[in-house]
């Protein structure tokens, strides 16, 4: 849909251009943004590689673990159905704490990871909406999330971030003359939809029913 959608805007602003005499118009901002966007990829890059070495020398440190114990009572009222030691928690809460941090991009994975284990988890359960895929061994396939599944995407979504990282690069790229002015409303904003997101987790899940 949003290929479609994309498309048409550009063949909507390429017939228009032409209708109008504006093509050079068209051909320079083309050149312009693509010369842009490699500029912007190159920036992205160096402040992920930067945080992702920060992170990995966290992890080594012990840091990582440690912030992962002192998010367990969240992860337990948030999830009280996952059991403890299970795989599941582990990425939950690397995610949580890269978003946490600001780092959108370096969430991914561990999301990805969470989502796997908590379908291979009703899959062990017998739920029959979650049922392993023959064609390949430790595949599963979802029809249908789970209540823990729709809680982490909400979570994921809504995000407490004391420093967004890629807004602060975003703005330092495009010239704003106070990157970090966005520290203090991004903070405010954040925590209030991580409020407003596990509320509702809450309210939707009373008596294990999503």
């Amino acid at each position: 849909m949003l290929n479609a959608i994309w498309a048409f805007m550009i063949l909507l602003a390429v017939v228009y251009a032409a209708c109008t005499g504006r093509m050079n118009d068209v051909t320079n901002a083309a050149l312009d943004s693509a010369g842009e966007a490699i500029s912007l990829c190159l920036t992205m890059a160096g402040v992920v590689a930067l945080w992702m070495g920060l992170m990995e020398i966290a992890k080594r440190a012990g840091l990582i673990r440690k912030l992962t114990r002192g998010i367990s009572p969240f992860l337990a009222f948030l999830f009280p159905r996952i059991p403890k030691e299970h795989p599941a928690r582990e990425y939950i809460a690397a995610n949580v704490i890269a978003n946490i941090l600001g780092l959108g991009w370096a969430c991914t994975p561990a999301g990805l990871k969470a989502m796997e284990e908590l379908a291979k988890l009703e899959a062990q359960r017998g739920n029959p909406e979650y049922l392993a895929d023959r064609r390949e061994a430790g595949e599963v396939r979802v029809r249908r999330a789970s209540n823990e599944m729709c809680n982490f995407l909400i979570l994921n979504i809504s995000s407490l971030q004391l420093i967004p990282v890629n807004m602060i690069a975003y703005r330092a790229q495009y010239g704003s003359a106070e990157p970090t002015a966005i520290i203090a409303p991004a903070i405010a904003a954040t925590l209030l939809s991580s409020v407003t997101a596990v509320i509702y987790c809450k309210w939707k899940d009373r008596g294990g029913v999503g």
